[in-house]
């Protein structure tokens, strides 16, 4: 196909499309004339990664470019390519220094070592958690923590499944792709999920009965309809809770459709 063609199939424009080549991000066309070149699936599948490291990952153009490299090297084993993926979208705070960030370390790897998870320390994802710990101190809130193992409990399951979509895929860009979107929109959705748990587990423990809402019935209350106890039914009366949220696009190149 033509560039032109390729640009209305992929939606990405003929300059951005040309920008992407001399960045060594897509492959350039095989040439058909001095100034005509061909272009093929390939080119558009590896358009469409780079969108989804761009706009969906906020991923740098010099980010994008390390992901891409470990998605061409043959002898690169897909788990080491889908790591450098994930570990190009998950946030850090690098301008955490000190004790606190050095003891916040040493708490993520010994949950590292608890769980038997084979993770390095200094990866990002361990980083972010780092910082978090930090943060949750500094609030006031350092009890939090304790939760630590019970957040890994309810992660490992959803990590899981997120793996059993991933390999799905065949191709190893589609694979890459997958774990992108799932990273950031999976999280989206487990937030959005948490959310809702939080209101259902929040009436059930706090709703008084006899207090006019309808679907709450003391647990002891012969012939009680809605939520006999923490434990059984199903959630009512939950206020709806957005999964909305939305990942930060890296600045956008010369051309780019933002």
């Amino acid at each position: 196909m033509r560039i032109g063609e390729l640009s209305r199939r992929s939606g990405v424009p003929v300059p951005t499309i040309k920008y992407y080549v001399r960045e060594g991000l897509l492959p350039a066309g095989q040439l058909t004339s001095p100034n005509q070149a061909s272009y093929d699936a390939g080119h558009e599948r590896r358009l469409r990664l780079i969108r989804a490291l761009l706009d969906v990952g906020g991923l740098s153009l010099s980010a994008i470019g390390d992901v891409l490299e470990a998605v061409d090297d043959p002898e690169q084993p897909v788990h080491k390519v889908l790591g450098a993926a994930a570990e190009g979208v998950t946030p850090t705070d690098e301008e955490e220094t000190g004790p606190e960030l050095e003891e916040a370390r040493e708490e993520v790897a010994e949950l590292l070592e608890r769980r038997g998870w084979h993770v390095e320390e200094e990866s990002t994802a361990g980083e972010s958690l780092a910082g978090v710990l930090v943060a949750l101190r500094r609030a006031g809130h350092g009890g939090f923590t304790e939760l630590l193992d019970v957040y890994a409990d309810a992660a490992e399951p959803v990590a899981r499944a997120d793996l059993d979509y991933v390999a799905r895929r065949v191709a190893r860009e589609d694979l890459v792709e997958s774990v992108v979107v799932g990273t950031v929109l999976g999280e989206a959705m487990f937030g959005a999920l948490r959310r809702l748990a939080h209101v259902d587990a929040s009436a059930r423990l706090y709703e008084e009965p006899g207090t006019g809402d309808e679907g709450v019935a003391d647990a002891g209350e012969p012939g009680g309809e809605g939520v006999a106890d923490a434990g059984e039914g199903a959630p009512g009366g939950a206020e709806d809770a957005s999964g909305g949220g939305s990942a930060a696009s890296g600045a956008p190149e010369p051309g780019a459709r933002v």
